[in-house]
């Protein structure tokens, strides 16, 4: 009865095929609609992820002053190298501090001149900041303490003065009033989840940008790279009251200066890009309830105009049930029939979104599933009406219907 009921269904809407098209037109949107949203928003949201991560993913930085952005430091003494070696000896879980200090300047390779910016550090950066080389090697210790003039940097200064596969190890780069050499090339990391070029960058000793670059000892910035398996917020709980008792702050005092924890912004700005995700797939979702009510008029109508055939049936020996599951099937066919003109087109425009907005191409089959079950649903329930409709015809009636 089931197979005779669904090949009755598909011959009548074969016999449409154009009405057909344009009844299931709402959940073809609503499915592609929503699978679409979902993709490109679990992409993003990796994408986010993927690039705050890669700033350092288990990685604290202190900054001075009480707020991010300019003017966020101002008045707040900078830190000094001897909180350093406080850190590390006092805070349990932190396994490397570096000091950082950051000057946008213009440097000088080979009769081309690029702005870019340049940090003053120590060995301990790459590691909390998950930098790792291309090519030649980090900074000798003999290098680091009497503040030798020798540099890593990163692939766009590469390739904005020297070209793009060019050899760079051991050419002199000018800095401001001094020249380096170029020890190593930095691993290329792409774009930074708050804009910026991670890969615009010159990298010399903190000693070297100490003497030559910025005339102080004082460090803006200090990354702490932390061990994955401590507690992060007793870590950072500890981190605060050892920085408040070498600032000499009282109880009443606000903090002059602030931590920032990546996994923490990374957490954040994926909790936010899912609501999104889920808000705009809510959305999209409107789409198929507009579709099933389009279901639901156009089976109307076809119950209408096949009233007579209707009688027939019953007339001849037809049951109610078996009326009844013929249109209700026919609902549900076009509903899956909707739902998979839908995947298709999702399948193809996540794709092609992912590659315009450069995100990963995230297709998760739970989702591609879940809409195809609701647009079966959305068959079920609106085409029932319409089935029981017909189902119910006096079959005397129904006959002499013109």
């Amino acid at each position: 009865m089931l197979a005779n009921a669904f090949l009755l269904a598909c011959r009548q809407i074969w016999r449409n095929p154009m009405r057909s098209l344009l009844t299931v037109l709402g959940i073809v949107i609503g499915v592609a609609a929503v699978i679409t949203m979902v993709t490109v928003g679990n992409g993003t949201t990796t994408s986010v992820r993927e690039q705050i991560e890669s700033l350092g993913g288990n990685q604290l930085v202190l900054r001075p002053g009480q707020r991010l952005g300019p003017g966020g430091s101002a008045g707040a003494p900078a830190f000094k190298l001897a909180d350093i070696k406080a850190i590390e000896n006092q805070v349990g879980g932190v396994v490397s501090v570096a000091p950082r200090v950051t000057r946008t300047t213009i440097v000088v390779g080979e009769g081309k001149n690029w702005s870019t910016s340049v940090t003053g550090t120590t060995n301990e950066y790459f590691t909390a900041d998950n930098r790792t080389l291309a090519e030649g090697r980090y900074f000798e210790e003999a290098e680091e303490k009497s503040g030798s003039a020798v540099c890593v940097i990163g692939q766009t200064v590469r390739r904005e003065l020297f070209g793009e596969d060019a050899l760079v190890i051991g050419k002199m780069l000018r800095v401001k009033s001094f020249s380096c050499r170029i020890v190593g090339l930095l691993t290329e990391k792409g774009s930074a989840a708050m804009g910026g070029d991670q890969d615009d960058i010159v990298v010399i000793p903190f000693n070297t940008a100490a003497r030559r670059l910025i005339g102080s000892n004082r460090v803006s910035m200090l990354s702490v790279a932390v061990d994955p398996a401590s507690d992060r917020e007793m870590l950072k709980s500890s981190l605060k009251e050892l920085m408040r008792e070498r600032r000499s702050l009282s109880s009443t005092d606000a903090d002059n200066f602030q931590i920032m924890d990546t996994a923490e912004i990374a957490d954040t700005v994926a909790s936010t890009t899912k609501v999104l995700t889920t808000l705009l797939g809510a959305v999209a979702a409107v789409s198929l309830l507009v579709g099933g009510i389009g279901i639901m008029n156009i089976m109307l109508v076809s119950v209408t105009e096949r009233t007579r055939e209707i009688g027939v049936r019953l007339a001849i020996g037809a049951t109610e049930r078996e009326v009844l599951l013929q249109f209700l099937i026919e609902a549900i066919v076009l509903g899956c029939l909707g739902g998979l003109l839908g995947i298709v087109i999702a399948f193809a425009a996540s794709w092609v979104l992912a590659s315009l907005m450069q995100v990963p191409f995230a297709f998760y089959p739970g989702i591609n599933i879940l809409a195809f079950d609701f647009a079966a649903l959305t068959g079920i329930v609106f085409g029932y009406f319409p089935a029981r409709r017909a189902a119910r015809l006096d079959p005397i009636e129904a006959v002499r219907h013109e």
